[in-house]
């Protein structure tokens, strides 16, 4: 199957000619959903093809309800790591694209590697996503010896980075058997647009990402080489948004067919602006997608494929991200910086534009968010959200398959909530602001009553205190 185009681009599209359900389909559809099972094809195909506001709500309603079943009041966090923005590729809506002469290029050694991977852990980050362009310069040989040094790296209170995953192009098998020797958590890579058609226009001949099969089968690659988490995504703006999320569906069908377990994430960008990069300033994006309709896709995807993780990144505006974690997503990024060394340079640039900060090693695109980790903390524990830094399955080896078989029946609730709240204790002593840390406290104790079972209650209790008299690294 590695080779094989599993896209059917003409059916896709005509899934969507005149599709809107009636209010009897609709209904049915969302009740359906609500059984957590997830949605088909011919569903999420009449979702997407509702305009009416009522119904749209109607699909942020059940979208709340199964993510609020699955996930709770989890909310888990990480940061990126840009370890280069060199770039062969010439891909037109990127600020790393290799004709953009406006970006200062520059690869991180190993020692700048560790200066971010410290940064990050000094605010209190346990969980990285390393990223950078496609480059000779940062192959596989190159990005295995980055993931050593950030989990070596230490900070002074004998904190580490517990969990890294990689956002990569795409590579041969024997590569990807490289990173999954490396201890990586999930691969991520995005297929940008799923139209074989359009990709083309975007992603210039002549360099690797042009080849719209070989990226689209990436998975199949890593899922041979060892790798059984895996994150599919999207680049909204460049085609019918429409589109792309029943190539998705797609896509996740082939992984669960193919492989026994569909993606562990799906990311949700649009395109920003970028420093160089006329094709991505808002008034030049072919397919741009509004509030509403983001909003909406992140719902049908969650209620069509409810244990999937939602990640969304600081692209987007801190009020839309405060309202999306309600309607489906599940992971987000905080305190991003999106260009190598961004956060080792000297000065506050969290205030400017990336493509404003003159003189600076160029970003990939526009923050939106540029609030501190302690100000998101914040922000999810007024809205009774429990900040996560739990890697807890994947060091137990509740993986792929094996999580998602403890995930359908509802009983990875049991490790998730406690290891949740064990790594927020964590944050709360070590690195939180005073008033996070009052309040934070607050807040636990609340959640800690709410555990119907004594003897698990008890438990969380007993590593709680333990974490407040300076043990760390508990998890089930």
């Amino acid at each position: 199957m590695r080779n094989q185009n599993f896209i059917d681009r003409d059916k896709l599209y005509g899934m969507l000619d005149n599709n809107a359900p009636t209010e009897s389909q609709l209904n049915d559809i969302l009740n359906k959903a609500r059984k957590l099972k997830g949605l088909n094809l011919e569903d999420v195909a009449k979702l997407l093809c509702v305009e009416n506001e009522a119904d749209i709500q109607k699909i942020l309603d059940t979208a709340e309800y199964c993510k609020d079943e699955i996930y709770g009041r989890r909310l888990v966090l990480f940061a990126p790591i840009y370890t280069g923005n060199a770039c062969v590729n010439n891909c037109v809506y990127c600020g790393f694209r290799r004709d953009n002469k406006a970006l200062k290029r520059k690869i991180l050694t190993l020692d700048e590697i560790e200066t971010e991977t410290l940064h990050l852990l000094r605010m209190g980050h346990k969980r990285a996503l390393l990223i950078c362009g496609e480059s000779p310069r940062n192959d596989a040989n190159y990005m295995v010896e980055a993931i050593r040094r950030c989990y070596a790296a230490k900070d002074e209170k004998g904190s580490t980075i517990r969990r890294i995953n990689v956002e990569l192009a795409p590579m041969s098998v024997e590569d990807y058997a490289k990173l999954k020797a490396e201890r990586i958590g999930t691969y991520v890579c995005f297929q940008e647009t799923y139209d074989p058609v359009e990709y083309a226009k975007f992603h210039p001949a002549g360099t690797p990402k042009a080849d719209y099969l070989y990226r689209l089968t990436c998975m199949d690659r890593a899922q041979e080489g060892g790798i059984n988490d895996v994150g599919i995504g999207v680049l909204f703006g460049l085609v019918d948004y429409r589109f792309e999320i029943l190539a998705l569906m797609e896509h996740a069908r082939h992984l669960e067919e193919d492989y026994g377990c569909g993606p562990h994430t799906v990311s949700f960008p649009r395109i920003e602006p970028a420093e160089g990069t006329p094709f991505s300033l808002p008034e030049n994006i072919p397919h741009p997608v509004s509030d509403k309709d983001f909003m909406k896709i992140i719902a049908i995807i969650r209620i069509a494929m409810p244990y999937t993780g939602i990640i969304i990144s600081t692209r987007e505006r801190p009020e839309m991200r405060d309202k999306l974690v309600k309607y489906g997503v599940s992971q987000i990024s905080a305190a991003s910086e999106t260009n190598p060394g961004g956060y080792d340079e000297e000065g506050d640039n969290t205030a400017a534009k990336p493509y404003e900060k003159t003189g600076t090693t160029g970003a990939q695109f526009t923050l939106g968010d540029h609030r501190s980790l302690d100000e998101v903390i914040s922000m999810m524990i007024d809205g009774g959200y429990i900040p996560s830094f739990c890697t807890g399955c994947y060091r137990k080896g509740r993986v792929g398959a094996d999580f998602m078989d403890l995930a359908k029946p509802g009983l990875i609730k049991e490790f998730c909530k406690p290891n949740a709240m064990f790594t927020f204790r964590e944050y709360l002593e070590d690195y939180a602001s005073p008033a996070t840390k009052e309040k934070g406290l607050r807040l636990l104790k609340e959640l800690t009553q709410t555990f119907s079972k004594e003897e698990l209650k008890k438990r969380v209790e007993g590593n709680l205190c333990k974490i407040g008299e300076g043990e760390r690294d508990l998890y089930f």
